[in-house]
């Protein structure tokens, strides 16, 4: 490699690391291409019935992303700026016979199925609405906001699996922001998600208004953490701090600036009763965003997590790594996926969650996921 006074250059440091992360995170998981229509306008209630060989279910989304004029589900919607878009995607699941008895009796994550986007239908917001407010009766709704390189197809896909593993259909909403679903376009996708600041706060103060404050859990994996905990923040200058706006706000894999969360952290916690963040040292990803930006990331390990009071820290590292980048623990691992399970629809507190085991040595508010085998 060339070097310069003892240093990487720095071009070339990117384009090594961006390179890694693309060997890391493979760009559609186990989807194929597929050419089925995009229907405009056109509500959805469900997807129809499963079968024996097929698993179908409705994600509702919230895009900012352009329409593409591609009669292809997947290529609806492209990478760039545009305004709100609101409607529903369909996603298949079609299992591989013997292969999930095989899967669950390896260390590593195994595709034993097939997603596909079958169909996305775009419904006016005033429609779009409508069925969010009517669904979602006993349980708290939940918007969930997808991280770097990931297009409006693989979004959509990811966001299903996540709904179905831990059975949120019904107040689930999925906020697809424009990242370019390309790994080497690191640097575009801050730029978008920090120009999608905004329309995050908008989304959350619409939801608010449909459902009251305190009602709404908000889950954000990966860059996407960046841009609600900044929307938060715009939020606390237009509310006062009487009655929490959100019940829970979970970040996951957040690759944000650890000091810069530090010095807001004050502004946004009296805006949420439960703040909850989950770490791993196995998540090579962040590793290399700490490497690109010089500051340790939120999503990992370290002293920069003490004395983060008031919120509870999740290290998920002891549940080993189930994909090469360790970035996804929230989609492929069981152990993981059963915290969130409690968190998310028990509603327990750290304390009260099987699988978990304080540590008191890294502080009060820290708590390790159990070793396989261990419990």
């Amino acid at each position: 490699m060339h070097r310069h006074n003892g240093q990487f250059i720095p071009g070339i440091k990117l384009v090594v690391i961006w390179l890694f992360l693309a060997a890391c995170n493979p760009g559609n998981d186990e989807q194929q291409p597929i050419e089925n229509q995009a229907i405009e306008n056109q509500p959805v209630e469900s997807v129809g019935t499963d079968s024996p060989d097929v698993i179908r279910r409705t994600i509702p989304f919230i895009t900012l992303r352009n329409r593409t004029g591609s009669a292809a589900a997947g290529e609806h919607f492209g990478n760039e700026r545009n305004s709100v878009h609101t409607g529903y995607c369909d996603v298949s699941w079609t299992p591989i016979p013997m292969m999930e008895t095989i899967a669950n009796n390896v260390p590593f994550y195994i595709p034993f199925g097939k997603l596909q986007l079958e169909a996305v239908y775009e419904v006016d917001e005033q429609n779009f609405w409508r069925k969010p407010r009517s669904t979602t009766v006993n349980d708290n709704p939940l918007l969930y906001i997808h991280g770097y390189n990931i297009g409006f197809e693989k979004g959509c896909s990811r966001a299903a699996v996540f709904q179905e593993t831990l059975r949120l259909a019904g107040r689930f909403l999925l906020f697809s922001w424009p990242s370019d679903d390309a790994v080497l376009n690191y640097t575009h996708d801050e730029s978008d998600i920090y120009w999608s600041i905004p329309y995050i706060e908008q989304t959350l103060w619409r939801m608010l208004g449909l459902f009251g404050a305190g009602s709404v859990d908000v889950v954000a994996h990966s860059m996407g953490t960046r841009g609600v905990f900044l929307a938060l923040v715009l939020m606390s200058g237009r509310h006062g701090v009487e009655t929490p706006l959100l019940n829970h706000l979970v970040l996951l894999a957040a690759d944000i600036d650890a000091g810069i969360f530090r010095q807001y952290l004050e502004v946004i916690r009296p805006l949420v009763r439960r703040i909850t963040i989950y770490v791993s040292d196995n998540d090579s990803a962040l590793t290399l965003s700490e490497e690109v930006h010089g500051y340790p990331r939120l999503g990992g390990p370290g002293p920069h997590l003490r004395g983060l009071d008031g919120i509870e820290i999740i290290d998920v590292s002891p549940a080993g790594r189930r994909r090469a980048s360790g970035h996804l623990y929230h989609l492929y691992n069981k152990k993981v996926l059963n915290d969130l399970d409690q968190l998310l629809n028990e509603n327990r507190p750290a304390s009260s969650r099987s699988g978990l085991q304080p540590d008191r040595q890294t502080g009060m508010n820290y708590w390790k996921l159990i070793p396989p085998g261990a419990d």
